[in-house]
């Protein structure tokens, strides 16, 4: 079976590591749940036949609705072609500052948005997704003379996969997400990472600190007594072990090159964490 990967590099995205997330996830399950799909590395792995995958950053999950919509779809390639023919530096931001005028930006197409936010990913500094507090892309030019946004057969291969399943797409918080999650489905949880040296009650640029981290603890916990399958990938620090010291901790190793700070890219250790045990072992 042909599998797609993700469309978009992502932070934290999971590719390098998908043995190792396919190793402790469970045999069988009923519906997947992705609160934090990002690029959907995992998903696409799995390719599951029931899934609800949800982000709660809007313009990602726009993209995902505009890949299953046959005509959207066919837009979205033909405004990505338009991207790479006008492609230079000033075109870059030109495009990045559409969404500087709110109102403008809220009435541009759909397929428009989402062929903006491939365009932007693969255009931007380091592949990062970052916007300031007004909600604005504000990712420098990543100086690439030509970009190459999509391949057709991938993106047709993720068509295909989100129209012929059933899958729900969502934009919300990641508690919301799971509400209706029930005894057999299997929850893999990705959120934006720990980090050991900002301090205990400060948010990451991204929205997500340490009081984040507890809350998504406490869903852990309460879909753990549901009777769900549950696993979540983070950085390995003391309050991630603190908060999951009930639940199997497996220490892996990963590289990370997306950080905007080199002496933070390189292997680093994250935790695959799992309220089940599985006794899969690599082929």
């Amino acid at each position: 079976m042909l599998r797609g990967k993700p469309f978009v590099k992502w932070a934290g995205g999971k590719r390098q590591i998908i043995d190792k997330l396919k190793k402790y996830a469970p045999d069988d399950f009923n519906t997947y749940f992705e609160p934090f799909v990002g690029g959907g590395a995992l998903l696409f792995e799995l390719s599951p036949k029931n899934a609800v995958i949800n982000d709660y950053n809007k313009e990602l999950m726009n993209v995902y609705e505009c890949i299953k919509d046959a005509d959207k779809f066919d837009k979205m390639c033909s405004e990505l072609n338009k991207h790479e023919a006008n492609h230079s530096e000033e075109y870059y931001y030109q495009i990045r500052n559409l969404d500087r005028d709110k109102k403008k930006f809220n009435r541009i197409a759909d397929y428009k948005r989402a062929a903006r936010t491939i365009y932007l990913n693969k255009a931007c500094f380091n592949g990062l997704y970052r916007v300031n507090s007004k909600n604005e892309f504000n990712v420098p030019f990543g100086k690439k003379l030509k970009v190459n946004t999509y391949e057709g057969q991938n993106l047709g291969i993720i068509c295909g996969y989100l129209n012929y399943n059933n899958i729900e797409l969502l934009s919300v918080d990641f508690e919301e997400a799971v509400k209706n999650a029930k005894k057999g489905d299997f929850i893999y949880f990705d959120p934006p990472y720990d980090s050991e040296t900002s301090t205990f009650n400060s948010y990451t640029e991204d929205g997500f600190g340490k009081e984040e981290q507890k809350r998504l603890a406490e869903v852990f916990k309460d879909l753990d007594k549901r009777g769900c399958y549950v696993m979540l990938s983070n950085h390995n620090t003391s309050l991630i072990n603190d908060l999951y010291k009930d639940f199997n901790i497996h220490v892996i190793e990963a590289k990370r090159n997306i950080n905007s700070n080199g002496k933070k890219r390189g292997k680093v250790e994250e935790v695959i964490i799992t309220n089940f045990e599985n006794k899969r072992t690599l082929d």
